[in-house]
């Protein structure tokens, strides 16, 4: 387990300046640059507020987007605001991260007191974890703290880089992403399903083959199952595939199925349609073993969504990554919709590793009857394929 805020005693925080890394890496409304959805920042508060209570002098350094260099519209000036909002206090935004000003503006904070510091990726040292850049960073605190989980599988400067030069504990949501996923993979309630979409297989055979290992019940969906079906001589018509990738599904495909302790799910039938960018295009339901040659796989069909709900409905413990069709297009939303209900349904302990599925949860308006959705995609991913994340691993162990 690693060391957290709460670990800390109020000797050490108290009147102490705080450098937490959060992910306020938000989306924005493409004109307007507005925040259309400030999870992010919400999720961060707790470990903010507590911080203020305890008398920290707390400076908060994040990301927004993939800048080139000073990049106007991916200042942090709105978050700020929204910030304050949420914490109904002043929340001072500065335009650098680093430098005499920005030492200067910290120099003058009283006991809590936040400053939120300019998008750190506006320098390229950040993401090359540029060993002097970090020290920059660190020397503007006596203490740090990651709580940016979204970022936890980057070693970059801000998120590993500091930890080498300021010992440092996690923050609340590190902590809670930690204790649900981590118990979930080591102890899980069973019986234990994983639901595993998304379009492309490459991004997901470390997961398939990490989770195979752990679960019950693993339901392989989304558009990748057609570089499975493909690989076993299916007709896929004109759906998506990895032809790279083929021989690897094939031999990923035969272990599955040689599992003895493992139950596999996959789509029995598809709904499908020729064009998926024209509205008056025919859409109809097939079984996945007979995909028309001019016909695209773009949802689950209502037996197998019956099928993945069975399993739901049983489960004791449920982690879903990647949405199982289309489910940007209302027309091919419906399977990805169903499962995210039959999660809210079900008395398991559900989880919801970022990205997609996130999105979908919060579209079919179920987010809050999930046991904890993921605010990092990436992250989640690779923590479910089981690897070490470096602004994790660099933290404090508890004792």
């Amino acid at each position: 387990m690693k060391k957290s805020i709460s670990d800390l005693s109020t000797e050490q925080l108290k009147g102490k300046r705080v450098l937490v890394r959060v992910d306020f890496n938000v989306p924005r409304d493409k004109k307007t640059g507005e925040i259309t959805d400030d999870r992010r920042i919400k999720e961060a508060l707790p470990t903010i507020k507590y911080l203020i209570d305890k008398g920290s002098k707390v400076i908060l350094v994040s990301h927004l987007g993939r800048p080139s260099g000073v990049t106007e519209e991916l200042r942090l000036t709105k978050i700020g605001e929204r910030l304050g909002e949420l914490l109904g206090k002043k929340v001072l935004k500065l335009d650098d991260c680093i430098g005499e000003e920005v030492e200067n503006a910290i120099s003058k904070m009283n006991s809590g007191d936040v400053t939120l510091l300019e998008n750190v990726r506006f320098y390229q040292e950040e993401e090359a974890n540029d060993e002097n850049f970090a020290k920059k960073l660190a020397a503007l605190a006596d203490v740090y703290v990651n709580d940016a989980f979204g970022t936890a599988h980057r070693a970059h400067a801000s998120t590993e880089g500091v930890a080498r030069v300021i010992p440092g504990v996690c923050g609340f949501l590190i902590q809670k992403e930690l204790e649900i996923m981590g118990k979930a993979l080591s102890d899980p309630k069973k019986p234990f399903v994983a639901i595993i979409g998304g379009a492309k297989v490459s991004s997901k055979i470390s997961v398939i083959k990490n989770l195979a290992q752990k679960v019950d019940v693993l339901v392989i969906g989304g558009g990748m199952i057609y570089t499975f079906l493909k690989s076993q001589g299916y007709e896929i018509g004109k759906s998506l595939v990895e032809a790279k990738f083929l021989d690897q599904a094939k031999l990923i495909w035969a272990e599955l199925k040689a599992m003895p302790n493992l139950k596999l799910i996959v789509p029995v039938d598809d709904v499908v349609t020729s064009d998926i960018s024209n509205p008056d295009a025919p859409v109809k339901t097939v079984p996945s073993s007979q995909i028309p040659a001019d016909m695209m796989g773009v949802d689950i069909g209502p037996e197998t969504i019956k099928l993945i709900k069975d399993a739901v409905k049983d489960a004791g413990t449920v982690v879903w990554n990647g949405p199982l069709g289309v489910f940007e297009n209302p027309k091919f939303s419906k399977g990805t919709m169903e499962i995210a209900k039959a999660l809210a349904a079900s008395k398991a302990v559900t989880i919801i590793g970022g990205g997609d599925s996130a999105a979908a949860a919060e579209k079919s308006g179920v987010a809050d009857k999930i046991t904890h959705i993921s605010t990092g995609g990436g992250a989640s991913l690779e923590f479910l394929e089981g690897k070490s994340l470096p602004g994790i691993a660099i933290l404090q162990d508890k004792k």
